[in-house]
């Protein structure tokens, strides 16, 4: 693969991982999101795979395929099991929640998308430095994995729903995998299979919460959790 097919490739992974980060933001259908989310895997595990390429490293090949089986397939599927049982117990219940949709976000949509642009401007102005060191097409698209970290962490903080919190975190933990793997040319195959794991069993977990949550309290909404509380 040529420098120049290498790098145009490279940007558009990079392209589409922060679009989907950003549609996140903008999308309110949970089912949507997860869509979004499983998206969002497949360019991550292009990019893993463009940089193996590049590089001749049929280790870093085998790791962006299981990013993608994982973060395009088992974690999406697992979320769209999620909320198909929220679906399903808000019908048998005949309750009018809105399960199904992120309905009242702390931050309106207007206000989060301004916001990701902020973050975005936030990321470049971390990463110059970083990037002047050693300009090369993996170090000048960094910011891409720094500013999906920062939507990230937002979209953990401003979401009500469970499901969607779920998305944020997972947002959060691709942007740290892109970033490690852009600021190092990749990552060990036993480091990625580990925190794979780790964050697999992390979903397995929130999604039996969130069931549990649904069937004790007939809600997934956070405020309405802490009004319990109260």
């Amino acid at each position: 693969m040529n420098d120049g097919l290498y790098t145009q490739l490279l940007d558009l992974a990079c392209g589409l991982f922060l679009l989907a980060a950003v549609l996140v933001l903008w999308v309110r259908e949970l089912a949507v999101i997860v869509r979004i989310f499983a998206l969002q895997g497949i360019a991550l595990a292009a990019l893993a795979m463009l940089l193996g390429a590049h590089e001749q490293r049929w280790d870093l090949i085998g790791v962006g395929i299981g990013i993608g089986l994982l973060r395009a397939g088992a974690l999406p599927y697992l979320m769209r099991r999620a909320l198909a049982a929220l679906t399903a117990d808000r019908q048998r219940y005949g309750t009018t929640v809105a399960e199904s949709r992120e309905t009242q976000p702390l931050v309106n949509v207007a206000a989060s998308l301004l916001t990701a642009a902020l973050l975005t401007l936030l990321a470049y102005a971390v990463a110059r430095p970083l990037t002047d060191l050693n300009p090369t097409p993996a170090t000048r698209a960094l910011p891409v994995g720094l500013a999906v970290v920062l939507i990230g962490f937002f979209v953990l903080v401003t979401r009500r729903r469970a499901l969607a919190q779920v998305v944020g975190f997972l947002l959060l933990d691709n942007g740290i995998t892109a970033t490690a793997f852009l600021a190092t040319s990749g990552v060990p195959l036993i480091v990625e299979l580990g925190v794979s794991f780790d964050v697999l069993l992390a979903v397995l977990v929130l999604q039996i919460l969130t069931t549990r949550m649904r069937e004790a309290f007939g809600t997934t909404d956070i405020d309405d959790l802490r009004e319990l509380h109260d």
